[in-house]
């Protein structure tokens, strides 16, 4: 068989594949003509009945991606939210994985989640889990091939962040709450903070950690993430510490950074 003639073979199952799609997502009558109906059965039925074990199952991802979320809400107020979320955006990808990457920004301005903003932060603290198990694989710098590093070098010096890194700033106790639900540990009262917190996100080992950070630990590495220098980070953190100690608190957090695990390597 030439490519051409796989090529023309596949188009019909290609057109109905796309038709279904357009059924499960727009209610598009098309697919109709290629499905057949009995007595006890119509092809609609069939049709309604596949759509909604499609739906389902979308649901059931979401509740695997969001389990905090889900227990937050309760069953009935979770599956509600999963029919107006794959409405309002539908599945553009192969992988369930990643159906519920817009959740978070969904629950910031549909109808009374809005009024809810502890909603949208564990849906996104959530999803940075979620990213940082799956980010891909990478070795890290370790301690021994920081100290070789010429002590002239460092101020020029910029840091790659392992993929699994990720920074958020949140405004509950969110970490909180998730971990008590995790642990199923008795619920535990939402909590709004004076000022949002920073948090650090990251796998190590195969397992997902996260801290949070103090405010100019979390500039320097919003601004090492960015691509920044070492010297220029150090002015940066002048905001919070005088300059003659700036050099050394910045040293302090890249240490620890490495002892995390969280820088990949570092840019010469």
């Amino acid at each position: 068989m030439t490519a051409d003639n796989l090529q023309a073979d596949l188009s019909p199952l290609k057109s109905l594949q796309q038709q279904m799609l357009a059924w499960l997502q727009d209610a598009d009558p098309q697919i109709k003509q290629s499905v057949t109906g009995t007595e006890k059965v119509s092809a609609e039925t069939r049709l309604d009945i596949y759509a909604n074990a499609y739906r389902f199952r979308l649901i059931e991802a979401l509740q695997d991606t969001f389990p905090a979320l889900h227990t937050l809400l309760g069953d009935e107020d979770f599956f509600n939210l999963g029919i107006q979320y794959l409405t309002a955006r539908p599945s553009k990808h192969f992988s369930l994985r990643y159906f519920g990457h817009q959740m978070s920004a969904f629950l910031k301005t549909a109808g009374d989640y809005k009024e809810q903003p502890i909603l949208s932060e564990m849906a996104e603290f959530e999803w940075l889990l979620r990213d940082a198990f799956d980010a891909a694989d990478s070795s890290t710098l370790n301690m021994e091939a920081l100290q070789q590093i010429d002590p002239q070098l460092w101020p020029e010096l910029r840091f790659a962040f392992h993929p699994a890194v990720n920074r958020v700033d949140l405004s509950f106790n969110t970490p909180q709450l998730w971990q008590a639900i995790d642990q199923e540990e008795p619920p535990i009262d939402i909590v709004k903070n004076d000022y949002p917190i920073a948090w650090c996100i990251w796998r190590k080992d195969l397992r997902t950690l996260y801290r949070s950070m103090d405010v100019d630990e979390a500039w320097a590495m919003d601004a090492m993430l960015s691509g920044h220098s070492f010297s220029e980070i150090c002015s940066g953190v002048c905001e919070w510490v005088d300059e003659q100690h700036a050099a050394a608190r910045v040293a302090g957090f890249i240490q620890n950074w490495v002892n995390e695990g969280l820088i990949q390597e570092v840019k010469t």
